[in-house]
């Protein structure tokens, strides 16, 4: 599945953090965005560890968006909350990589590979900012 709910949750996160002109801490996030706290908490760290947010400590912390939102890309932001690439189909991106061995034979293969690679293009030149127009 290539949306999942962590990956909803952090865009949504990204919009509301582009229209805020402070950090935004997890709890009034997760009000906004009637997100449970702890799942949200664990996006939104996902998302400073890889640079697309930076997290503020304090009374006055919280969270906002680390690069400007034509810099952020859907495929940096769903990667990095998913752990890896988001994939459409449980199909392995190598022939080396196919679980079953059976890649060379495959007559499904070349076409699932080919539309995993638009897909990541895709993802990789729409920006927050293209989400935000």
């Amino acid at each position: 599945m290539l949306i999942t709910k962590a990956s909803e949750y952090a865009i949504l996160s990204l919009i509301v953090l582009s229209n805020k002109q402070e950090p935004q801490d997890s709890e009034t996030l997760s009000r906004e965005l009637t997100i449970p706290k702890s799942f949200l908490a664990k996006i939104l760290q996902s998302l400073a560890k890889e640079g697309i947010l930076v997290s503020f400590r304090g009374a006055n912390g919280g969270f906002a968006l680390a690069k400007k939102t034509d810099e952020i890309d859907m495929l940096s932001v769903m990667s990095a909350v998913e752990g890896k690439t988001p994939a459409v189909f449980d199909c392995a991106t190598s022939i080396a990589d196919c679980p079953s061995n059976m890649a060379t034979v495959c007559s499904i293969w070349p076409f699932l590979n080919k539309l995993q690679g638009k897909i990541d293009r895709f993802l990789s030149e729409l920006t927050l900012a293209d989400i935000l127009e």
